[in-house]
């Protein structure tokens, strides 16, 4: 199993949680569509018997662990809502964690435990460096992977028939960060990143289309994360005076290279990336986030409607959801549909069942996977730092 596989959609059966988009119900139950009976319809469980086991790796240690507990909630949400339905072929579901620290090694260790305890599907993935050295695992095993937040470009390029991203690509969320900067008239761009795949990843394909749009990228930077002083790279930034500096790494040094960065006097705007879109952020650079935009997927309090999901999650989990949780959610919807679809958890079969979904309710919108396992349309918005710290909707770019 290693080159992907062309599937027309087949109108697979459609199953909508009550709170997404173009699909709110009052009702906590689940509406189910198509001839297909829905996740909730019970399939041919011959010689089957015990849990589908489900497995997500994420950081709950490191520097992003703030990640970790998001995207286990969100997934234990959909599951646990799943199973009170009566599971999936007459299954209950079971979620197996385990944490990648967004580390290579660890995620590789993460993978091969998860394989060994025997889950069908991958729902994890958050940070791409971590993730890509787990695709050939999950791969070999012939386990599909339906990825939450991981979306470097070379995910994509590595052409596996297992791997579906339901998080918009490198390219598609750098497009998203140029048609802002048209609209706010921004001529010219500073790109820094933290050398890690997907931030770099995501800095080459701004500055492949700032370049084609005619915005002019004086100055692409490279930082050391886990360094506390990027004076260096602050004054670099600040010589070259852009309208518009871009951040593509995690929060961590965001937060400081956006402090650094006011510190010493630049006054022009400044937008991160996805990965430093937390609350997280704003706590390191302070005073200095104010008016800091980024790019990201829409979250459940920016969407209309989303209040029921907001309040089930939060009293659930103790907490409002944070980035990650809604794709977490949908992945684990994702994937239960297509075990559905395909009537077994063979990967084989799943993975032809995730190629034909087509129209599938998720928060981004109807999900029909292209050839590349990606989403037609990437979903990003622009955001901001609100009163407290937190980033909300700044700009849809729907209009």
């Amino acid at each position: 199993m290693t080159a992907r596989r062309s599937t027309s959609p087949r109108g697979a059966g459609l199953w909508k949680r009550v709170l997404l988009p173009g699909a709110l119900l009052a009702t906590a139950a689940l509406a189910l569509t198509g001839c297909s009976g829905g996740v909730a319809g019970g399939g041919d469980t011959a010689s089957e018997d015990g849990p589908i086991k489900l497995g997500l790796a994420a950081p709950f240690s490191g520097s992003e662990s703030a990640f970790g507990p998001y995207m286990e909630n969100g997934a234990k949400m959909a599951i646990d809502e799943l199973n009170e339905a009566g599971g999936v072929l007459g299954r209950q579901l079971e979620l197996v964690t385990a944490d990648d620290a967004c580390d290579a090694t660890s995620a590789t260790a993460a993978a091969n435990k998860l394989v060994t305890d025997g889950v069908v599907a991958s729902v994890g993935g958050y940070c791409s460096g971590a993730t890509l050295p787990t695709l050939p695992i999950f791969n070999t095993a012939e386990i599909p992977m339906v990825i939450p937040a991981a979306n470097s470009n070379q995910l994509v390029a590595a052409g596996l028939d297992n791997v579906f991203l339901i998080n918009g690509t490198g390219t598609q969320q750098a497009q998203a960060m140029l048609t802002y900067a048209e609209k706010q008239g921004v001529k010219t761009l500073a790109l820094v990143d933290d050398n890690t795949d997907y931030s770099t990843d995501l800095a080459k394909s701004a500055s492949e289309q700032a370049k084609e749009l005619g915005i002019e990228v004086v100055l692409e930077e490279s930082v050391n994360a886990g360094e506390s002083d990027y004076a260096a790279n602050v004054n670099k930034v600040v010589s070259a005076n852009p309208d518009m500096m871009y951040w593509t790494g995690y929060y961590q040094e965001g937060g400081l290279i956006t402090q650094q960065l006011r510190a010493a006097g630049y006054t022009g705007k400044v937008m991160v990336a996805d990965g430093s879109v937390d609350a997280k952020f704003a706590e390191i650079a302070g005073s200095s986030s104010e008016g800091v935009l980024g790019t990201f997927t829409q979250t459940p309090d920016m969407l209309e409607g989303a209040t029921e999901w907001i309040d089930a999650y939060t009293e659930k989990f103790g907490a409002a959801p944070g980035p990650y949780s809604t794709q977490s959610y949908d992945a684990v919807r994702v994937v239960a549909q297509a075990i559905e679809d395909a009537g077994s958890t063979e990967g084989p079969a799943v993975i032809e069942a995730l190629n034909a979904l087509d129209g599938f309710d998720i928060f981004s919108g109807p999900l029909t996977f292209t050839e590349e396992g990606t989403l037609t349309e990437g979903g990003f918005a622009i955001v901001t730092v609100g009163p407290d710290g937190t980033f909300i909707l700044e700009d849809d770019l729907k209009s």
